[in-house]
């Protein structure tokens, strides 16, 4: 039995909740992970998992043993990754899932300067506004707007996006342009519902008037009425192109496309509550020299778009 291999096995069972899951994240078969488990177990005499039919947890012994082992496994990839060579050019395979917008257009463009400064790095990105399964789907980071529901995953607030009300010119042109936030409730008008993946249903946006006064400030919370819904963020703004609604746009979305006059800025007096973006990764994953690299290179991109700011409060 390989110690690190039974260890690494056995870790993956843990954060997966399963051996099958666990096979295919360390792309072995289930029996192998099975069997260095099992001579785990039978070195250290001691119980480490739980197994039914429906699923594996750890004993009260074998989530001792994996915190330390977690340990372990990190101060070996430190050792490796300590090396002059290895420190100077981060190399492997890295996993990540990024929404669909993001990485069309901003996140892919810059890639060819990022293989240039890190040619090592084998990124494997999945794109999609979908809710991943961090661990299970053994991703190594996933970035993220809005605020995160998922408090067990470790994250670093790279930005934050400024939002922005747009129409297609044909859509104003058949129902008139708004004057105010609240005329999209209960009339004629009609916005993009973006149906988000944790909840599977879309949500009202605050808005604040940027003319009252301070101590009094309006603020509403605009929900809108739809005809049509999607959940994925390239699809959202072909949506509204197309005029099917009003839509709520963060800068790097609408910006080119406005000024183009494919879109028309609306309650140009009003504030929204700005977006996070997030890259979360898993709490108990050593952040490799890849994935910190790769982290810093999200932020430092962001930063020229959408700068992380104190947004004064309502």
């Amino acid at each position: 039995m390989d110690r690190i291999d039974a260890m690494q096995a056995f870790a993956r069972v843990v954060e997966t909740r399963s051996f099958t899951k666990a096979a295919e994240t360390l792309h072995i078969n289930k029996t192998t992970v099975t069997q260095l488990v099992q001579q785990l177990e039978k070195r250290l005499r001691v119980k480490l998992l739980n197994r039914t039919t429906r699923k594996v947890n750890a004993t009260a012994d074998g989530a001792a043993y994996y915190e330390r082992v977690v340990r372990l496994l990190a101060d070996l990839d430190d050792a490796e990754t300590s090396l002059s060579s290895a420190s100077a050019s981060p190399r492997g395979r890295l996993r990540v899932d990024v929404p669909s917008p993001l990485a069309r257009m901003i996140l892919v463009p810059a890639l060819p300067a990022f293989h240039l400064r890190f040619p090592d790095i084998q990124l494997d990105m999945g794109v999609s506004d979908r809710m991943v399964d961090v661990i299970g789907e053994n991703v190594d980071c996933v970035v993220r707007g809005g605020e995160l529901t998922d408090l067990s995953l470790m994250a670093r607030r790279v930005a934050d996006l400024r939002l922005g009300v747009y129409a297609a010119p044909s859509y104003l042109e058949r129902t008139g342009q708004p004057s105010h936030p609240r005329e999209l409730e209960n009339t004629h008008h009609r916005i993009v519902g973006f149906l988000w993946s944790r909840t599977g249903k879309s949500f009202p946006y605050a808005m604040h008037c940027d003319s009252d006064s301070e101590d009094d400030p309006e603020r509403i919370e605009v929900q809108g009425r739809h005809d049509f819904s999607v959940d994925d963020g390239n699809a959202y703004l072909a949506a509204g192109l197309a005029g099917l609604g009003i839509l709520w746009l963060p800068d790097y979305m609408a910006k080119a496309h406005a000024a183009l006059g494919e879109l028309v800025p609306l309650f140009t007096g009003w504030r929204l509550d700005p977006m996070p973006l997030y890259v979360a990764f898993p709490p108990n994953r050593h952040v490799s020299a890849k994935l910190r690299v790769f982290i810093d290179w999200v932020a430092e991109l962001m930063g020229a778009h959408a700068p992380v700011v104190k947004w004064p409060s309502a």
